[in-house]
């Protein structure tokens, strides 16, 4: 398999993943469509920072013991899950609480939530505490390294190749959902959308915890 060919054949792997819904993508939509444009944005490269990690890791042979450790496996699983399952809960809570929801302006929706850095924050929690991503790259990255090819630097390159689709997929989701700003506005509208993704995120969060 020659580099070129490697590429494309990753690209439309990762591709179909990107494009399947998701946690990630429910994140994006969510945050963007609150109108926290920034904090959205911050959420993609969180992601994207994960992803890079995972990737680097894999490349070195780092996340192979992942795998290999049934205890290194079950704790980071457990973790990852504890943290979906309390994000979700969370955001539930919060539409449950029986306290007047807030006016929905523009001003209030930015207001002191619009922060990169709290995206990021979240989004890099979410990827590194997800173990199936570590165990996405030790099986699959491997297979498209040519032979001869550094596995390092073939490693990176693969993985830059995954971010740069998730980056335009994510600009998509941003896009679209400042479609839904202005119906997000209502404050049942906000609670119906808090209420989908914070079953979402619990849902895989309790998912991981049960999986093998």
């Amino acid at each position: 398999m020659v580099i070129s060919t490697a590429l494309w054949s990753f690209a439309l792997v990762v591709g179909l993943l990107t494009l399947a819904p998701g946690l990630d993508t429910a994140l994006i939509l969510r945050t963007s469509a609150l109108g926290r444009r920034r904090r959205a944005w911050g959420v993609v490269l969180g992601i994207q920072t994960g992803t890079l990690l995972w990737g680097a890791l894999t490349s070195l042979g780092v996340t192979a013991l992942l795998t290999a450790s049934h205890l290194a496996y079950t704790t980071l699983r457990w973790a990852g899950a504890a943290y979906l399952v309390w994000l979700g809960a969370r955001m539930l809570r919060d539409t449950f609480r029986g306290r007047p929801v807030p006016d929905t302006s523009d001003s209030v929706l930015l207001a002191g939530t619009d922060s990169v850095r709290g995206g990021w924050r979240q989004g890099t929690l979410t990827n590194l505490l997800n173990p199936k991503m570590g165990a996405f790259y030790v099986a699959v990255l491997p297979q498209f390294i040519p032979a001869g090819a550094s596995h390092f630097a073939m490693g990176l390159l693969l993985t830059t190749v995954h971010i740069l689709i998730g980056l335009i997929w994510s600009a998509v989701l941003i896009g679209f959902a400042r479609v839904l700003h202005g119906w997000l506005r209502k404050p049942r509208a906000r609670l119906l959308l808090d209420r989908i993704t914070g079953t979402v995120i619990a849902a895989f969060g309790i998912r991981l915890a049960l999986s093998d």
